[in-house]
């Protein structure tokens, strides 16, 4: 497994219970999902790193990657393959200092601008979003929709931007094969596989569905 290389689908996990964050990874990387990301707000730092822990024994027998999001102690106390950094987290040049030029940083954006800077300075992917309104995210930024989500692609390819661009925030199955045509390298995404009745199931459709588009 390349360590550095960013997966097309990508899921975030969603709950307030440290056991639902276990349950959906083991879920996920059942429906063939290698690339978790470990979402846990407002959690305490020993519940927070238990959690990882655990859930990083289930990506290792999956042979998937672990990226844990905003904690850069406890990404690199496990060994996670990376750390996703929001808006307000630490700056990516010293969580890079921090963890070292291996591990995958990804961060957040929500403009061309944004973007621009922190592939600048030197992220691994960056997730552009939100695609829509979604209720995994409190501190919700401007919704972009489809004719954002071209225009800003279109920039960064006059720019020669190339680092991949993620989509995030409240993407839908029906909207993949629309955001991938637009440009995006590919999707991050939470409920739609968190309320799906039979997770595994969902998870390999999802999977299918990037993987046709992208042959």
């Amino acid at each position: 497994m390349n360590n550095k290389e960013i997966e097309r689908f990508q899921f975030i996990t969603n709950g307030a219970d440290p056991k639902v964050h276990i349950e959906q990874t083991e879920k996920v990387c059942e429906g063939g999902c290698k690339w978790v990301q470990l979402r846990m707000k407002n959690f305490d730092e020993e519940i927070f790193l238990d959690t990882a822990l655990k859930v990083k024994g289930i990506t290792d027998k999956f042979n998937s990657k672990l990226i844990i999001n905003d904690n850069v102690n406890i990404a690199k106390e496990v060994g996670a393959s990376g750390v996703h950094l929001g808006k307000y987290d630490m700056k990516v040049n010293q969580a890079r200092e921090f963890m070292g030029n291996s591990f995958i940083i990804g961060g957040t954006a929500n403009t061309f601008s944004e973007v621009a800077g922190i592939s600048a300075e030197g992220v691994d992917y960056i997730g552009l979003g939100p695609y829509r309104h979604t209720t995994t995210k409190k501190k919700l930024s401007q919704v972009l929709g489809i004719i954002s989500y071209s225009s800003i692609l279109d920039q960064l390819k006059e720019a020669k931007v190339f680092t991949p661009i993620i989509g995030i925030g409240g993407i839908t199955e029906d909207d993949i094969d629309c955001v991938l045509q637009a440009g995006l390298y590919g999707v991050a995404v939470s409920s739609v596989i968190t309320h799906a009745e039979n997770i595994v199931l969902k998870t390999k459709k999802i999977i299918n569905k990037i993987q046709n588009h992208i042959r």
